[in-house]
């Protein structure tokens, strides 16, 4: 499923999102993911924020619990194991360098940063599971492989929270 992100951002969801992160959303473009009850779980950002900063993250993670999650995930060790086989596996780095590739071309379109900077460590690194999970709840499975798999361990470690992964 392609999800596309929702640019009519309402002062709801702003205040939702302002609730989830603790402080204003800064660079707020469009809500990209929301959970089963609607709530956003991942937020567009404009490639540069108000005060024009480069900001190269398009996908940010709202949802207290997935961050939690992925944090967790990150602290277990999973980024170091999935750098392992982004080293030895041809396939999955050639699909991590599309999701890579994908991920530049519309944070461009949205405005070039003229940069081959994008998120999480693409496309040479796993860096922030956060990033990948985001990634892959906006653009939807087949996209982004590590993001895929985080967030299958999350359903399969937190079933109570299936429903924030809306897939």
């Amino acid at each position: 499923m392609t999800v596309k992100p929702d640019a009519t951002v309402s002062e709801a969801d702003r205040e939702c999102v302002r609730r989830q992160l603790g402080r204003p959303p800064r660079g707020l473009h469009a809500i990209a993911a929301r959970d089963a009850a609607g709530e956003p779980t991942v937020v567009q950002t404009w490639p540069r924020l108000e005060d024009g900063t480069p900001f190269p993250t398009l996908y940010y993670l709202t949802s207290p619990q997935l961050v939690s999650h992925a944090s967790t995930l990150e602290a277990e060790g999973v980024m170091r194991e999935m750098q392992a086989r982004l080293a030895t596996d041809e396939e999955l780095a050639a699909q991590y360098r599309r999701a890579h590739e994908s991920y530049l071309a519309e944070r461009d379109a949205l405005e070039p940063l003229g940069t081959e900077v994008s998120a999480g460590g693409m496309p040479g690194r796993v860096k922030c599971l956060h990033v990948h999970v985001a990634h892959a709840l906006a653009k939807g499975p087949g996209v982004n492989p590590f993001g895929d798999e985080a967030v299958e361990l999350i359903a399969e470690r937190w079933p109570e929270h299936r429903s924030l992964l809306n897939r």
